[in-house]
Protein backbone atom coordinates (compact mmCIF):
# COMPACT_ATOMS: atom_id res chain seq x y z
CA UNK A 1 0.00 0.00 0.00
CA UNK A 2 1.31 3.45 -0.97
CA UNK A 3 1.37 5.68 2.11
CA UNK A 4 3.40 8.54 0.62
CA UNK A 5 1.97 11.96 1.43
CA UNK A 6 2.28 13.62 -1.97
CA UNK A 7 0.40 16.73 -0.86
CA UNK A 8 3.01 17.31 1.83
CA UNK A 9 5.80 16.78 -0.69
CA UNK A 10 4.25 19.42 -2.93
CA UNK A 11 3.86 21.89 -0.07
CA UNK A 12 7.53 21.43 0.82
CA UNK A 13 8.56 22.10 -2.76
CA UNK A 14 6.41 25.23 -2.96
CA UNK A 15 8.16 26.58 0.13
CA UNK A 16 11.47 26.67 -1.77
CA UNK A 17 12.20 30.16 -3.20
CA UNK A 18 13.80 28.69 -6.33
CA UNK A 19 10.47 27.13 -7.32
CA UNK A 20 8.85 30.53 -7.89
CA UNK A 21 8.17 31.24 -11.54
CA UNK A 22 9.28 27.86 -12.86
CA UNK A 23 7.45 26.46 -15.89
CA UNK A 24 4.86 23.78 -15.11
CA UNK A 25 3.36 21.67 -17.89
CA UNK A 26 0.00 20.67 -16.42
CA UNK A 27 -2.10 17.93 -17.98
CA UNK A 28 -5.78 18.73 -17.47
CA UNK A 29 -8.66 16.31 -17.83
CA UNK A 30 -11.37 19.00 -17.66
CA UNK A 31 -12.13 22.53 -16.48
CA UNK A 32 -13.77 21.56 -13.16
CA UNK A 33 -10.84 19.39 -12.07
CA UNK A 34 -8.33 22.04 -13.14
CA UNK A 35 -10.16 24.88 -11.35
CA UNK A 36 -8.73 24.34 -7.89
CA UNK A 37 -5.34 23.26 -9.23
CA UNK A 38 -4.97 26.45 -11.24
CA UNK A 39 -6.19 28.59 -8.35
CA UNK A 40 -3.68 26.87 -6.07
CA UNK A 41 -0.60 26.85 -8.32
CA UNK A 42 -0.83 29.90 -10.57
CA UNK A 43 0.92 32.12 -8.01
CA UNK A 44 3.87 29.73 -7.90
CA UNK A 45 4.33 28.59 -11.49
CA UNK A 46 4.13 29.80 -15.03
CA UNK A 47 1.60 27.20 -16.18
CA UNK A 48 0.94 25.68 -19.57
CA UNK A 49 -2.25 23.63 -19.48
CA UNK A 50 -1.92 20.61 -21.73
CA UNK A 51 -5.35 19.42 -22.78
CA UNK A 52 -4.76 15.88 -24.03
CA UNK A 53 -7.68 13.48 -23.59
CA UNK A 54 -8.21 10.98 -26.42
CA UNK A 55 -10.14 8.90 -23.87
CA UNK A 56 -13.11 11.25 -24.38
CA UNK A 57 -14.55 9.13 -27.13
CA UNK A 58 -17.46 11.31 -28.26
CA UNK A 59 -16.44 14.30 -30.36
CA UNK A 60 -19.24 16.59 -29.12
CA UNK A 61 -18.33 15.84 -25.50
CA UNK A 62 -14.67 16.52 -26.18
CA UNK A 63 -15.42 19.87 -27.82
CA UNK A 64 -17.71 20.92 -24.98
CA UNK A 65 -15.02 20.16 -22.41
CA UNK A 66 -12.16 21.88 -24.21
CA UNK A 67 -14.25 25.03 -24.70
CA UNK A 68 -14.93 25.12 -20.96
CA UNK A 69 -11.23 24.64 -20.24
CA UNK A 70 -10.32 27.63 -22.38
CA UNK A 71 -13.09 29.72 -20.84
CA UNK A 72 -11.85 28.98 -17.32
CA UNK A 73 -8.28 29.91 -18.23
CA UNK A 74 -9.59 33.18 -19.61
CA UNK A 75 -11.34 33.88 -16.30
CA UNK A 76 -8.14 33.35 -14.31
CA UNK A 77 -6.00 35.37 -16.72
CA UNK A 78 -8.46 38.27 -16.58
CA UNK A 79 -7.81 38.54 -12.84
CA UNK A 80 -4.25 39.64 -13.59
CA UNK A 81 -2.99 38.76 -10.12
CA UNK A 82 -0.69 35.82 -10.93
CA UNK A 83 1.40 34.32 -13.70
CA UNK A 84 -0.51 34.11 -17.01
CA UNK A 85 -1.77 30.65 -17.97
CA UNK A 86 -1.32 29.29 -21.48
CA UNK A 87 -3.01 26.29 -23.08
CA UNK A 88 -1.79 23.73 -25.57
CA UNK A 89 -4.33 21.33 -27.05
CA UNK A 90 -2.94 17.88 -27.78
CA UNK A 91 -3.95 15.73 -30.72
CA UNK A 92 -7.46 14.37 -30.37
CA UNK A 93 -7.30 10.81 -31.72
CA UNK A 94 -9.78 8.52 -29.89
CA UNK A 95 -8.37 5.58 -31.85
CA UNK A 96 -5.28 5.82 -29.64
CA UNK A 97 -7.44 5.19 -26.60
CA UNK A 98 -9.25 2.25 -28.15
CA UNK A 99 -5.95 0.68 -29.22
CA UNK A 100 -4.58 1.11 -25.70
CA UNK A 101 -7.69 -0.36 -24.06
CA UNK A 102 -8.02 -3.38 -26.34
CA UNK A 103 -8.47 -6.44 -24.14
CA UNK A 104 -9.33 -4.32 -21.11
CA UNK A 105 -12.83 -3.24 -22.14
CA UNK A 106 -14.53 -5.11 -19.29
CA UNK A 107 -12.26 -3.84 -16.53
CA UNK A 108 -14.17 -1.87 -13.89
CA UNK A 109 -13.52 1.83 -13.45
CA UNK A 110 -10.39 2.37 -11.40
CA UNK A 111 -8.79 -0.85 -12.66
CA UNK A 112 -6.04 -1.77 -15.10
CA UNK A 113 -7.65 -0.03 -18.07
CA UNK A 114 -7.63 3.24 -16.15
CA UNK A 115 -3.98 2.74 -15.17
CA UNK A 116 -3.09 2.29 -18.83
CA UNK A 117 -5.04 5.44 -19.64
CA UNK A 118 -3.15 7.35 -16.95
CA UNK A 119 0.12 6.21 -18.48
CA UNK A 120 -0.93 7.14 -22.02
CA UNK A 121 -1.88 10.70 -21.07
CA UNK A 122 1.02 11.27 -18.69
CA UNK A 123 3.55 9.93 -21.20
CA UNK A 124 2.42 12.43 -23.81
CA UNK A 125 2.48 15.17 -21.17
CA UNK A 126 6.05 14.34 -20.20
CA UNK A 127 7.10 14.23 -23.85
CA UNK A 128 5.55 17.60 -24.63
CA UNK A 129 6.96 19.06 -21.40
CA UNK A 130 10.43 18.04 -22.52
CA UNK A 131 9.90 19.60 -25.95
CA UNK A 132 8.71 22.81 -24.26
CA UNK A 133 11.75 22.75 -21.93
CA UNK A 134 9.41 22.91 -18.95
CA UNK A 135 10.75 22.51 -15.45
CA UNK A 136 7.96 20.25 -14.18
CA UNK A 137 4.99 18.23 -15.38
CA UNK A 138 1.99 16.81 -13.53
CA UNK A 139 -1.75 16.16 -13.93
CA UNK A 140 -5.00 17.40 -12.45
CA UNK A 141 -6.26 13.81 -12.25
CA UNK A 142 -5.20 13.43 -8.59
CA UNK A 143 -7.97 15.81 -7.54
CA UNK A 144 -10.60 13.14 -8.15
CA UNK A 145 -11.57 10.85 -5.26
CA UNK A 146 -12.12 8.19 -7.93
CA UNK A 147 -8.54 8.33 -9.25
CA UNK A 148 -5.59 6.50 -7.73
CA UNK A 149 -3.17 9.27 -6.71
CA UNK A 150 -0.50 6.78 -5.69
CA UNK A 151 -0.53 5.14 -9.12
CA UNK A 152 -0.56 8.48 -10.91
CA UNK A 153 2.49 9.67 -8.99
CA UNK A 154 4.24 6.36 -9.49
CA UNK A 155 3.74 6.63 -13.26
CA UNK A 156 4.82 10.26 -13.21
CA UNK A 157 8.07 9.40 -11.44
CA UNK A 158 8.83 6.61 -13.92
CA UNK A 159 8.24 8.93 -16.88
CA UNK A 160 10.35 11.61 -15.24
CA UNK A 161 13.32 9.25 -15.39
CA UNK A 162 12.67 8.52 -19.07
CA UNK A 163 12.09 12.06 -20.31
CA UNK A 164 14.36 13.90 -17.85
CA UNK A 165 11.69 16.37 -16.73
CA UNK A 166 10.87 16.71 -13.03
CA UNK A 167 7.53 15.27 -12.00
CA UNK A 168 5.56 17.48 -9.61
CA UNK A 169 4.11 15.30 -6.82
CA UNK A 170 0.44 15.89 -6.11
CA UNK A 171 -2.68 14.71 -4.39
CA UNK A 172 -4.86 17.69 -5.17
CA UNK A 173 -7.96 16.31 -3.48
CA UNK A 174 -6.24 16.78 -0.11
CA UNK A 175 -6.78 19.98 1.90
CA UNK A 176 -10.37 20.13 0.60
CA UNK A 177 -9.13 20.46 -2.97
CA UNK A 178 -11.96 18.42 -4.45
CA UNK A 179 -14.52 20.37 -2.42
CA UNK A 180 -13.02 23.65 -3.60
CA UNK A 181 -13.20 22.46 -7.21
CA UNK A 182 -16.94 21.91 -6.85
CA UNK A 183 -17.32 25.40 -5.36
CA UNK A 184 -15.39 26.97 -8.24
CA UNK A 185 -17.44 24.98 -10.73
CA UNK A 186 -20.63 26.46 -9.30
CA UNK A 187 -19.13 29.94 -9.06
CA UNK A 188 -18.13 29.98 -12.72
CA UNK A 189 -21.03 27.82 -13.98
CA UNK A 190 -18.65 25.26 -15.43
CA UNK A 191 -19.96 22.30 -17.35
CA UNK A 192 -19.39 19.37 -15.01
CA UNK A 193 -19.76 15.89 -16.50
CA UNK A 194 -20.81 12.86 -14.43
CA UNK A 195 -18.38 10.37 -15.98
CA UNK A 196 -14.67 10.34 -16.74
CA UNK A 197 -14.88 10.49 -20.50
CA UNK A 198 -14.55 7.13 -22.21
CA UNK A 199 -17.45 5.03 -23.46
CA UNK A 200 -16.73 2.44 -20.78
CA UNK A 201 -16.98 4.91 -17.89
CA UNK A 202 -20.12 6.41 -19.43
CA UNK A 203 -21.72 2.98 -19.69
CA UNK A 204 -20.81 2.10 -16.11
CA UNK A 205 -22.17 5.42 -14.85
CA UNK A 206 -25.45 4.96 -16.74
CA UNK A 207 -25.84 1.44 -15.32
CA UNK A 208 -25.18 2.77 -11.83
CA UNK A 209 -27.77 5.53 -12.23
CA UNK A 210 -30.33 3.06 -13.55
CA UNK A 211 -29.74 0.80 -10.56
CA UNK A 212 -30.17 3.73 -8.17
CA UNK A 213 -33.46 4.69 -9.84
CA UNK A 214 -34.75 1.12 -9.53
CA UNK A 215 -33.81 1.00 -5.84
CA UNK A 216 -35.69 4.22 -5.07
CA UNK A 217 -38.76 3.50 -7.22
Amino acid sequence: MNNVNYARQLDHLLEQPETKGKHLFLHSCCAPCSSYVLEYLRSFFSITVFYYNPNITEDAEYRKRVIEQKRLIGIFNAMGDAYPIEIVEGDYVPEQFFAMSRGYEKCPEGGERCFRCYEMRLRETALQAKKAEADYFTTTLTISPLKNAGKLNEIGEELSQIYKVEHLPSDFKKKNGYKRSTELSREHALYRQNYCGCVFSKREREEQMQKERQETS
